[in-house]
């Protein structure tokens, strides 16, 4: 089975390229919902978050994303904490998810994650995609989608590595800031090599 990585960063449109993939036929994993699923209602995950951080379970018994989020977003070491929990459980997940589809005959992966070059998982990739687009349109497209001023949009970029640090680790790089049709054929070419891979 050939895996490969897939990664951008806030506002750059990754989930364009992800969409256009799986027109394509692309088995997609997403990272964001694997971490959704090991922490639904009755997981070990869920109870091992809400022991860490007392009062993020709502009443109805799920996990109240908001609350856990204002504790952990502006404090490192609350997130790496909740890091510490719910990744090796993804991780889990993830290989189990990759298992059953290597047993459906499935031959191509991709894997997106948003974090993939700051977990260290693109080592182990086939071949990385990064999403890049200029920071400012990134800073620019942040404000207009989170409606969030100037300040608040530098704040949670510099939260991340930047996207122009990802795309040093990139064997495709997808610029995404032109249209849709430009970024459509840059997929079309990436997903192209993916499938010559074997």
């Amino acid at each position: 089975m050939h895996v490969f990585g897939l990664t951008g960063g806030i506002a750059s449109g990754k989930s364009t390229v992800t969409r256009v993939l799986r027109e394509l036929g692309a088995v997609v994993l997403d990272a964001d919902v694997i971490a959704r699923e090991v922490v639904e209602p009755g997981t070990p995950g869920l109870a091992a978050v809400a022991a860490r951080f007392p009062g993020v379970v709502g009443a109805d018994g799920r996990l109240d994303r908001a609350k856990l989020g204002a504790r952990v977003f502006s404090d490192a070491a609350e997130r790496a904490a909740l890091n510490d929990i719910t990744h090796p459980l993804v991780r889990q997940a993830f290989m189990e998810k990759l298992q059953a589809l290597e047993a459906q005959g499935v031959a191509h992966v991709v894997y997106d994650v948003p974090l993939l070059i700051e977990s260290g998982m693109h080592a182990w990739m086939e071949g990385v995609a990064v999403v890049w687009v200029p920071r400012e349109v990134q800073k620019a497209r942040l404000m207009s989608r989170d409606g969030l001023d100037a300040a608040a949009a530098e704040r949670r970029l510099a939260a991340q590595l930047p996207l122009d640090d990802k795309r040093e680790h990139a064997t495709w790089v997808i610029d995404n800031s032109g249209g849709l049709e430009a970024t459509r054929a840059q997929v079309e070419t990436m997903w192209r090599a993916m499938l010559a891979r074997g």
